[in-house]
C-alpha cells in the first residue's frame, strides 16, 4: 500500500501565529500546508499558549483560552469548506507558557485540518493599524506537526481482514497481459494543493495469488461470517467465490476480483440488516443485538467467539461482557447516540439563536453542551445512580466555558469534569443541561408548551395529544410586551386546550427560567422596550444590544394540585416519583436496543425489569444489566 510511504509533514516557518479573533464568516483559519492523501491514523502535535495584546505588548492572559482543532474537506479549487466537516476536539491554550498537545484521528483523502480561537469574541483586527492598535486575548500557536498514516502493524488490520499472509509482489504487465491491475495513483489535484509529497514508489504492488479460486475461498470463509455476523454455509459461501472467477475470467487482477466480490457483500441485505428468526435470539443474534446496543458496531472476536461456543446466554457470562462492553472507549457510541435519539440531542444545530438577543452563543458552546450531557450520562452509567438523578443531582459535569456560561465558580480549561454544585445553584440533572434547553427551544424565544411536552415524553413516557387542528400556535412576543404566560392564557381558558395544558404547562412553566442556550434568568431578553442589560457572565469583548423585559415567573400546579414555586421544588416533586423515571429510562433503552417500538403487550417485560433493577438498587448500570438478561431484549 502506497499510503505507508507518506511522510511526516512539519510545518514550522520560525515565526508563532497568534489570533486575536474566534473564527466566522469572512474568516476561515486551516493549515493549507498539509492535505491527506491517503487514509490512515495521523498524529498531529502543536504547541498553545495565550497571551493579552495590548497595542503591541505581549501580556499574561485572563486565564487558559481555548483553541479548536477540526477537519476541513477542501473543494476542487483546494480552498476550505465554508464550514468544519468534523470538529476533533478542543485544546487548552493557558497563559504564556505553552502546552504541548498530541493528538491522533483519521483522515480521509483531499482532507486538512482547521484551527480556530473558539473562546475569543469576534474583532476586528484586520490591516497593520487596527491588529497593532488592539487590546484583548490572543491564541497562539509555535507550530503544527503532522505525521502518518500510522500503521501499528505492516500489512495493516484491514489488508489482513481481506487478504489474509498472501504476498505483495510487483505487477508486471508483460507477464500478465491483458489482466486489469488496481489504480494506485493519488488524484493529482490533491499532489497540487498539497505540500507533503508522497515518496516516489516505482511499480506497482499488488496482492498475489497462486491458486487464486482456493485462496477466495479462504478468505471468504473468514470474511463472511464476519460481515453477516453469524455462520455462513458453504452455498453462500461458493455463490462469492463464483463472483471472483467471473472477474477474474473478465480480466480483472486477483485483488481487483476479491474487492468487487467484497463490495457485493457488504451491499448485501444480510450485511446491511440485522437477520434475525422469530422467537429467542441464539447465541449469534445475541451477540450482534449487544454489540450494537453497547458498541453500534459488529460484534468482536471475543464475543463471536463465546456465540460459537454457545455460552453468550448464560447469566454470569452475558453479565461480564456487558461489563466488558461498558469499559470500552467504543461505548462512548451508545452515549452519544442514545442522547441524540432519546434527548433529541441530534437536533441541537437545527436553529441559531438571535444574534441580537444571544450574541454570547458560539461554536465552542454549543460543542460543551453536548459534551456536558454525554458526560453526564456516562457518570451515571459508571457510578450506577438511580433514576432520579435524570432530573435532579449535586454535581454538574463542567468545563471552563460551560462554568461561565452558568455563572458557577471559575472552571479552567476545555476538558469536562465532575465539579460539585455550590449551595443555591440553579443546575442539576438533564432538565438543567444547555444542550436539552436549547433542542427545546426555537432559537428566538422559549415557550412552557414543547418544553412540557418534552418532559412528559422523554422524561415520563407520557406524550400529550397533539394539539386540535383548529388551534392556533402561539407566537411569543419579542418585543418584551407581553410574557408567554400571558400569552397561553388564551388556550388554557379553551375548553378543548384545558385539559392538555393543565399536563403540558407545569413543567414548562418551570423550566422558563432558563432562556433559549440554557442561561439562567429572572428576566426575558427583549428587542423592544426594557431596562439596559447588565453584563454578567458575557465576555466584555462582546457587544450587547438586548434589553431586559418583563419578569420570569416559574411557578406552577401539578394536575394532582401540588404546587411549586419555581424549578428547584417542581425537580423535588419529579424526582420523588423515582419509578416512574426508572420505567419510562426502560423502555427508552428497550426501544433502542432492539429497534422497534415499545408495544402495549411489553408492559409487563418492561415492569420485569424495573422490579429486578429496583431490587439490585435502582441504578442506571443495573438497569441495562435487567434489560440484556429479559426476555424482552433475548427475543425478536
Amino acid at each position: 500500500d502506497q499510503g505507508a510511504h507518506e511522510r511526516m509533514g512539519s510545518f514550522r516557518n520560525g515565526a508563532t501565529v497568534g489570533l486575536f479573533r474566534t473564527e466566522d464568516e469572512s474568516f476561515h483559519p486551516y493549515f493549507n500546508e498539509f492535505v491527506a492523501i491517503y487514509p490512515g491514523r495521523y498524529k498531529l502535535t502543536t504547541p498553545l499558549w495565550s497571551f493579552q495584546w495590548d497595542k503591541g505588548k505581549v501580556l499574561p492572559s485572563r486565564g487558559t483560552e481555548a483553541a479548536r482543532l477540526s477537519v476541513v474537506q477542501l473543494t476542487g479549487d483546494g480552498r476550505g469548506g465554508g464550514h468544519p466537516s468534523t470538529v476533533l476536539t478542543y485544546l487548552d491554550a493557558p497563559s504564556i507558557t505553552e502546552k504541548v498537545h498530541e493528538v491522533t484521528t483519521w483522515l480521509n483523502p483531499r482532507e486538512t485540518l482547521g484551527f480556530n480561537a473558539a473562546s475569543l469574541a469576534h474583532a476586528h483586527t484586520r490591516g497593520k493599524d487596527r491588529a497593532m492598535g488592539f487590546t484583548g486575548p490572543a491564541v497562539a500557536c509555535d507550530y503544527f506537526e503532522i505525521e502518518g498514516p500510522i500503521h501499528d502493524a505492516w500489512p495493516p488490520v484491514g489488508h489482513r481482514r481481506l487478504f489474509g499472509d498472501l504476498p505483495i509482489k510487483e505487477f508486471d504487465p508483460k507477464a500478465h497481459p491483458g489482466v486489469r491491475p488496481p489504480a494506485r495513483n493519488p488524484d493529482r489535484q490533491q499532489l497540487f494543493m498539497a505540500r507533503n509529497k508522497p515518496d516516489p514508489i516505482p511499480g506497482l504492488w499488488t496482492v498475489h495469488s497462486e491458486k487464486p479460486l482456493d485462496d477466495a475461498d479462504k478468505l471468504l470463509a473468514d470474511f463472511l461470517p464476519r460481515a453477516f455476523r453469524r455462520p455462513v454455509t458453504g452455498d453462500v459461501r461458493r455463490q462469492y467465490v463464483d463472483r471472483v472467477a467471473e472477474r477474474l475470467k473478465a480480466g480483472d487482477c486477483f485483488e481487483l476480483a476479491m474487492r468487487w466480490s467484497y463490495r457485493a457483500a457488504l451491499c448485501s441485505p444480510d450485511f446491511l440488516y440485522h437477520v434475525e428468526p422469530a422467537g429467542e435470539l441464539d447465541d449469534h443474534g445475541l451477540a450482534d443485538r449487544l454489540s450494537y446496543f453497547l458498541w453500534n458496531s459488529t460484534p468482536d472476536d471475543a464475543l463471536l467467539k463465546l456465540a460459537a461456543a454457545g455460552t453468550l446466554r448464560k447469566p454470569d457470562v452475558l453479565r461480564a461482557e456487558v461489563e466488558r462492553l461498558l469499559a470500552d472507549p467504543k461505548a462512548n457510541r451508545f452515549v452519544e447516540d442514545f442522547l441524540g435519539q432519546w434527548l433529541k440531542l441530534r437536533q441541537i444545530a437545527a436553529n441559531d439563536p438571535d444574534r441580537k438577543l444571544y450574541p454570547e452563543f458560539n461554536k465552542y458552546l454549543e460543542d460543551s453542551m453536548l459534551a456536558e450531557s454525554r458526560a453526564y450520562f456516562r457518570e451515571l452509567i459508571d457510578r450506577n445512580l438511580t433514576a432520579d438523578y435524570l432530573v435532579r443531582s449535586d454535581f454538574a459535569m463542567l468545563n471552563g466555558r460551560l462554568a461561565a456560561h452558568y455563572g458557577l465558580p471559575a472552571v479552567s480549561g476545555t476538558q469536562v469534569r465532575r465539579i460539585p454544585l455550590p449551595p443555591g445553584s440553579h443546575r442539576g440533572g438533564f432538565l438543567t443541561q444547555a444542550a436539552v434547553l436549547k433542542v427545546t427551544a426555537n432559537g428566538t424565544t422559549t415557550s412552557p408548551v414543547p418544553r412540557g411536552a418534552f418532559v412528559l415524553d422523554r422524561f415520563l413516557g407520557k406524550p400529550p395529544a397533539p394539539p386540535p387542528p383548529n388551534i392556533p400556535a402561539v407566537e411569543p412576543d419579542v418585543r418584551g410586551a407581553t410574557t408567554i404566560r400571558e400569552l397561553l392564557d388564551k388556550h388554557r381558558n379553551n375548553a378543548a386546550c384545558a385539559s392538555c395544558h393543565a399536563k403540558i404547562d407545569p413543567p414548562g412553566f418551570a423550566l422558563e427560567e432558563f432562556d433559549v442556550i440554557g442561561g439562567h434568568r429572572s428576566r426575558y431578553r427583549s428587542l423592544g422596550t426594557g431596562d439596559p442589560a447588565p453584563r454578567g457572565t458575557i465576555d466584555p469583548f462582546i457587544g450587547i444590544g438586548f434589553k431586559l423585559g418583563p419578569k420570569v415567573d416559574s411557578s406552577g400546579t401539578l394536575p394532582d394540585g401540588r404546587a411549586f414555586s419555581g424549578l428547584e421544588e417542581f425537580q423535588t416533586l419529579l424526582a420523588a416519583d423515582r419509578d416512574a423515571l426508572l420505567t419510562n429510562l426502560a423502555r427508552q433503552f428497550a426501544v433502542y436496543a432492539t429497534a422497534r417500538g415499545a408495544a402495549f403487550g411489553d408492559r409487563d417485560d418492561v415492569a420485569a425489569v424495573v422490579a429486578a433493577a429496583n431490587k439490585g438498587g435502582g441504578g442506571t448500570r443495573t438497569l441495562i444489566h435487567e434489560l440484556v438478561q429479559s426476555k424482552l431484549f433475548r427475543t425478536r
